[in-house]
């Protein structure tokens, strides 16, 4: 029989994958749409590649959510579809899978979503195309390779047939017996793949996956709870089977572990024992040290970690939650690079420090600090620190002392501010800042003396968000951190394909989202070094903005092609209005509930780059649905970059 890879399968840009599975032997491919939008070549170009390399196109996938929805809905989905088919017919695809919904618009009528279905494979019938009708082990109402297989039968049409994917068959313990009363001219594709028996999931869940208490899903403080009520007196022991934790070094995960039964007990509303803990030895800190440092320590040798005893007293004090970010600090052995970024976006240097070799750039109420003191790592620039608006500084840094976070020595004159800092799990440096003057925290922008204004013109508000890559094995502990030491709020884990993998992210914000962290960690342990770091500036006119950065001379990063022809399908915009889109490298996203997300990007220098965004209509979204192009456009331009290099 003839053999078929979905390039979804294999890591590396479309064409790579192509190449793969060439060699390999295969004789055709699935075509995975989010490898075609992000490549550089046109459907055409690929069709033709495929067919150099001797393979067929022999999928294209997935379609979503199309059937057993409301009639406005569906219009705008055959609208989407119309355009797919042509794609198709420029690809030299003939077969469609289209996925059971899981929109939750979609209703529980399986005649309705045959009528759909019916209507969809007239329009491909039109165009040469098939539909293979798949239902997802998780589908809203069609999860069952059975049911689908009924609403395909009942909706009667030549150009539809189903999809068999073993995945989806056995994971649901469905019994794959009942496929032999499938005619065999009706099934249209056959997906294969393995995964372990649920008895041995649950097994190797709690071998290799367990983690600490705040870092995964479960209600553990309402399990403790139930406990304590019973009168029990014991401790509250962990005993945690990770693959992560057995690789990484024990005493930074021993603090990490203590710091979550220290949250547990906060939430439980029992913060107090019986016994004092013993005295914690201090964790190794990741980083190099940075000096020196315009807000930031002289070189970490952390102080003792040593929490005061718990007792009837809480000891951790109450969350104080930031308000704000004062200002991010970029370090790096050549500022030219940056601030002629900087610059390009409207940024103006408005301060030097007084004792330090430290600009502030400002515009808006977004403030950069560049320093060029501070030693760096081989890969350039990099954001070293951040400092956090705070209503209760103090309080702040006690709550991040007593939950464990190393506390960093600074060196300063007598005059400087005395701000304290924090260390996160990979090494950034939190600032607490206030803007008062009192004795503990007075105002870090007097350490700076005035040397020019903000520019006057419109542009960059404020910063948005930032995003750190966190080290491999630091990624839960990171989330832990912000979620207890800062006290912001974790949103739901978000997977994000990448050319060469696949990048986990979860941000953490304060409630009204002035302060926002995206979380990151690549798919491999080296990819810390590879993944950059960004900041995201806010802008009322995002096209605007971007134009005063072209025009300024700074590339914007190019964006493919079939990106826009995929936006042009999934939503209508205004004359012209796509076209500027294109034109600036401009991607855009909507959220369910109409609001929307315009976004551009500059190069990367060093491990920092900077995002210009716009949202509007209460959009708190981060891009997620654009991360695999703008990833893809990354290492492209890298890879464009080496080549001209070597």
């Amino acid at each position: 029989m003839r053999t078929s890879i979905a390039t979804v399968s294999l890591s590396g840009t479309l064409t790579e994958k192509l190449t793969a599975a060439a060699r390999a032997g295969f004789d055709g491919v699935e075509i995975f749409e989010n490898d075609l939008l992000a490549s550089p070549l046109t459907p055409r170009e690929i069709r033709a590649r495929c067919a150099d390399l001797g393979l067929t196109v022999d999928l294209y996938q997935p379609m979503r959510d199309i059937e057993a929805v409301p009639a406005e809905l569906f219009a705008r989905n055959l609208r989407r579809a119309r355009h797919k088919f042509g794609l198709m017919r420029e690809l030299g695809a003939d077969t469609v899978l289209v996925c059971s919904s899981v929109d939750p618009e979609a209703v529980d009528d399986d005649a309705l979503a045959a009528a759909h279905l019916r209507e969809l494979a007239d329009l491909a019938q039109d165009f040469g195309v098939r539909i293979a009708y798949e239902a997802l082990a998780w589908g809203r109402h069609v999860s069952t390779y059975d049911h689908a297989w009924r609403i395909v039968e009942a909706a009667g049409h030549p150009a539809l047939g189903t999809c068999l994917d073993s995945f989806h068959i056995l994971s649901r313990g469905s019994d794959p017996r009942g496929i032999e009363d499938i005619p065999g001219e009706k099934i249209f594709f056959l997906q294969l793949a393995d995964a372990p028996l649920p008895a041995m999931d649950v097994l190797q869940w709690s071998r290799h996956h367990r983690c600490f208490p705040g870092q995964g899903g479960f209600d553990v403080a309402g399990l403790v709870r139930h406990v304590l009520r019973t009168g029990y007196a014991g401790p509250l022991s962990l005993e945690v089977f990770n693959d992560v934790f057995r690789q990484a070094e024990a005493a930074p995960t021993a603090v990490d572990a203590r710091r979550s039964l220290l949250a547990l007990q906060e939430e439980v509303g029992t913060a107090e024992a019986k016994q004092p803990p013993a005295p914690l030895t201090p964790a190794p800190l990741t980083p190099a040290p940075l000096t020196p440092a315009p807000l930031t320590p002289a070189p970490l040798t952390p102080a003792p970690l040593t929490p005061a005893p718990l007792t009837a007293t809480p000891a951790i004090p109450a969350p104080v939650v930031p308000t704000g970010f004062a200002f991010a600090e970029l370090v790096t052995a050549d500022a030219e690079p940056l601030t002629g970024l900087l610059g390009a976006l409207g940024f103006a240097r408005t301060a030097r420090h007084r004792s330090k070799p430290v600009d502030l750039w400002q515009q808006g109420e977004a403030r950069i600090l560049v320093n060029t003191g501070a030693v760096v790592r081989r890969d350039g620039a990099q954001l070293a620190a951040v400092g956090l608006e705070s209503p209760d500084p103090g309080g702040a840094a006690d709550r991040a002392e007593a939950l464990l976070a190393p506390v960093l020595p600074r060196r300063r004159a007598p005059e400087d501010a005395p701000l304290d800092a924090v260390a996160a799990p990979d090494g950034t440096e939190l600032f607490f800042c206030g803007t008062g003057r009192d004795a503990r925290h007075s105002d870090w922008r007097a350490d700076f003396e005035d040397v020019g204004q903000p520019s006057a013109a419109p542009g960059v508000r404020r910063i948005d968000h930032l995003a750190l890559t966190q080290p491999w094995h630091h990624f839960d502990e990171a989330v832990l951190f912000h979620r207890s030491v800062l006290g912001l709020d974790a949103e739901d884990s978000v997977d994000v394909a990448d050319p060469y993998g696949l990048q986990r992210s979860r941000a953490v914000s304060n409630p009204d989202g002035t302060v926002r962290i995206a979380l990151t960690v690549g798919a491999a342990p080296t990819d810390d070094t590879v993944h950059a770091q960004h900041i995201a500036f806010a802008t009322d006119d995002v096209v605007a903005a971007a134009r005063r950065f072209r025009d300024a001379g700074a590339p914007l990063l190019p964006i493919p092609a079939n990106y826009y022809d995929d936006l042009a399908a999934r939503y209508e915009f205004a004359d012209g209005e796509l076209e500027t889109y294109r034109e600036l490298g401009i991607l855009y996203d909507r959220d369910e509930a109409g609001g929307s997300l315009r976004h551009c990007y500059t190069r990367t220098v060093g491990r920092v780059f900077f995002e210009l965004l716009q949202r509007d209509g209460g959009h708190r979204g981060y891009g997620a649905r654009n991360a695999p192009v703008r990833l893809a456009a990354q290492h492209a331009v890298r890879t464009a970059s080496a080549l001209v290099g070597g």
